[in-house]
This record gives C-alpha cells, sequence and structure tokens, in this order.
C-alpha cells in the first residue's frame, strides 16, 4: 500500500513536491496556513507539472487545518521557509501519533534541532522522527496557484534524522518516491553543509538594485559575476572553518556543485557558469524573499552564532548578515537561530553531537566512544 504523505506549504517547492508525489500515485495531502493561496486547488486539487516531470498529480486533501493535514500522514513533507519551523510544530504536537515522521526540506540550520526541542517544550512525548534535508531536492518554481516547473532534480542529497538510529530508516520511507536522498552522519552535518547560506543572501544583496527595479534576469548565471563569485568563496571558507571545529566533514560549494548537478570549473562562478540546471532560474521579485527574511536569520546567524562559541572569526558571514539587517530594517542578529535557541550554548563538540544524535545533551562513556568512532 502505497504511503501517505502530508505537504506543509503551497509556495514554489510544496507546489512542486505535492504534484509530483501525487503524480507518482501517493496519496497527498497539501496544507498551507493561508486559504487564500490554496483556494483554487480546493476546488479542483490537480497540480500540473512541466519541466524535467511533465503530468498531473491529482491531491487527495487540500486544507488550511494542520490536523486535517496530518492526521492520516505517514511522512509530513515540511516545504515552509524555516522562519516558521517552530510555530509549526508547536500547531502540529497536538496533533502527531507514534510512528510518523517529519521532513525539513531543508531544515536550513538547526532546523531538526529547533523543531524536535520545540516538540519536547511544548509537552510532545510520542514517538517522532524528526529529519532535515540538507537542500531542497528540485530547482523549481511555481508558475501558477496550480502548477510548477521543475528545473532539475538532484542527483544526490543528504538527509539526517534525530535521532541518528533512525536515519536509514527514513531514507528507505523516502526512496519509493526519492531514491536521491543518502544517509549524512547527524543533523549537524547536513546542517553546517548548508549551502543556501552561501548561494542565496550574498548574491541576492548584491544584485538589490536590479532586483528592485524588476528587471527580470538569470539569478544564478547573470547574478553571480566573478566578483560575487569571489565572496562567496570566502563565505564558503568560513562556514567550512565552523563546521570542521565541530566536527564536521565540510564539502566545498565548488564540491558540492559537481556532485550534485556535475557542474565544473575551477572557482565558484566558472563552474556556475557550467550548471544547465540553473539555466532559466530567475531572480526574486523584491527583495521580500526567503532568500534574506529565510537564509539569513536561519542559515547564516545560527553559523556565526556558532562561530563564536567556538571562538571562530567570520568577518564575512557578519558583513552579510549586517548588510542584510541594514537594508531590511531587521535585526536578523536577535530574530534568527543562535546557539541559545538551539539548545547548544555551553556544550562541547561531543555534547552537541550528542544532542544530534539522541536528542539529549548529556553524554556517557559509552556514547561518548560512538560519538568519536561515528
Amino acid at each position: 500500500m502505497k504511503k501517505c504523505y502530508a505537504v506543509i506549504g503551497a509556495g514554489n517547492g510544496g507546489i512542486a513536491m505535492a504534484g509530483y508525489l501525487a503524480l507518482q500515485g501517493f496519496k497527498v495531502n497539501l496544507y498551507n496556513r493561508t486559504k487564500e493561496r490554496i483556494k483554487l486547488l480546493m476546488k479542483d486539487p490537480r497540480i500540473e507539472l512541466t519541466g524535467c516531470v511533465e503530468g498531473t498529480g491529482l491531491l487527495n486533501i487540500v486544507t488550511d487545518n494542520i490536523r486535517e493535514a496530518i492526521r492520516d500522514a505517514d511522512i509530513i513533507m515540511v516545504t515552509i521557509p524555516a522562519v516558521g519551523h517552530y510555530h509549526l510544530a508547536k500547531i502540529m504536537q497536538p496533533y502527531l501519533r507514534d510512528g510518523q515522521i517529519i521532513v525539513l526540506n531543508p531544515g536550513r540550520t538547526g532546523g531538526a534541532l529547533e523543531v524536535y526541542g520545540t516538540l519536547r517544550k511544548y509537552g510532545c512525548e510520542r514517538e517522532i522522527i524528526v529529519a532535515e534535508a540538507q537542500t531542497f531536492i528540485y530547482a523549481c518554481r511555481a508558475t501558477g496557484p496550480q502548477s510548477a516547473r521543475i528545473f532539475s532534480v538532484k542527483k544526490e542529497v543528504a538527509l539526517a534524522a534525530i535521532p541518528s538510529a533512525y536515519t536509514r530508516k527514513v531514507i528507505n520511507f523516502l526512496s519509493e518516491a526519492y531514491p536521491q536522498f543518502v544517509p549524512a552522519k547527524d543533523v549537524m552535518e547536513t546542517s553546517l553543509n548548508n549551502f543556501g547560506a552561501i548561494f542565496h543572501p550574498a548574491p541576492t544583496l548584491l544584485n538589490s538594485s536590479h532586483i528592485e527595479r524588476g528587471q527580470p534576469f538569470d539569478y544564478y548565471l547573470e547574478g553571480i559575476t566573478p566578483s560575487v563569485g569571489r565572496m562567496l568563496e570566502k563565505l564558503d571558507e568560513e562556514r567550512m572553518k565552523v563546521a570542521r571545529a565541530v566536527g564536521v566533514k565540510a564539502i566545498s560549494a565548488l564540491e558540492w556543485l559537481e556532485e550534485v548537478y556535475g557542474a565544473k570549473g575551477s572557482s565558484i562562478y566558472q563552474a556556475i557558469q557550467n550548471n544547465l540546471a540553473y539555466k532559466g532560474l530567475t531572480a526574486p521579485k523584491g527583495l521580500d524573499t526567503r532568500y534574506i527574511y529565510e537564509d539569513v536569520p536561519c542559515s547564516l546567524v545560527p553559523m556565526a552564532s556558532l562561530a563564536v562559541h567556538m571562538g571562530i572569526d567570520t568577518p564575512v558571514m557578519n558583513t552579510i548578515i549586517q548588510l542584510a539587517n541594514i537594508m531590511t530594517g531587521c535585526n536578523f542578529w536577535t530574530e534568527g537561530r543562535n546557539v541559545e535557541k538551539l539548545g547548544i550554548k555551553g556544550l562541547s563538540p561531543m555534547e552537541i553531537h550528542q544532542l544530534a544524535r539522541t536528542g539529549r545533551a548529556s553524554i556517557s562513556r559509552t556514547d561518548q566512544m560512538e560519538v568519536m568512532v561515528g
């Protein structure tokens, strides 16, 4: 019997994912917080897909009622911006049941830790697995309230769960629909190999004049010039430095582009120019975009906070965050995720991994050995 999926969020990713899963014959419930966005789908629950996936997916339920959406779901695929993860966990927790799997697509930095901790904070004692993907599996755009274009599907996406002993179980559950998911050691690995932090905020901010004028352009191929590419490389070096300090195996953005897209080059700029999957992906239509309002507070800020915790300087990362603060009038330092909110303040790297792998920070001698060899 085919599994039942609940897809949370009817934005670019949610429409594409719900349509794809339905097209593959899965039972799909689609939830969106605001009814206005899904009113046409509620009347006619069909999603038209174009691009590298073609066809029509017929949904089971389209609703703005979270209880109705997740009630019979085996797997809950979360596609909303990471800034909404805390609130979503809070409103879902009364209706979750034993054995359900929550997958954040993606978690950005610390998403699974935040959701797992929030469920426990609000009294959820049921056996729930919380997993996060390193990145979103598609490069896609919604082309209407009932349609989406999938430009490309990534060859491989790392995924980890809390507790990490269930990572393989989650991947096996997902494999019928998404064989691209591969296991990471724990959610610190997926969180710190978060390439949205590299490719989203800086190019958006540095192309803000074109974006605010409403001038259409290819976000990656035209927005990332040689000089922007050099900044991204410096930013990526800082990310990897933080990851290594925590004991996470970090891959560079340049390596990731080749692994996931087969895009090669001696620099980030060259690899992006050689990435056919990015062709046609246009820039946001304004600065009110998740590339800033999600990726600064939920990708860069937790990385920078962890850097301070580990005694590492991140001047480029701090500059991008401060530029975003100035240009938006927000204070992402206070609004975003940090080591305190993620429950890792004061923890050693070993204790951080213990929390990521078991959901608890205390570490026994046996657990210590498992972390050291894992």
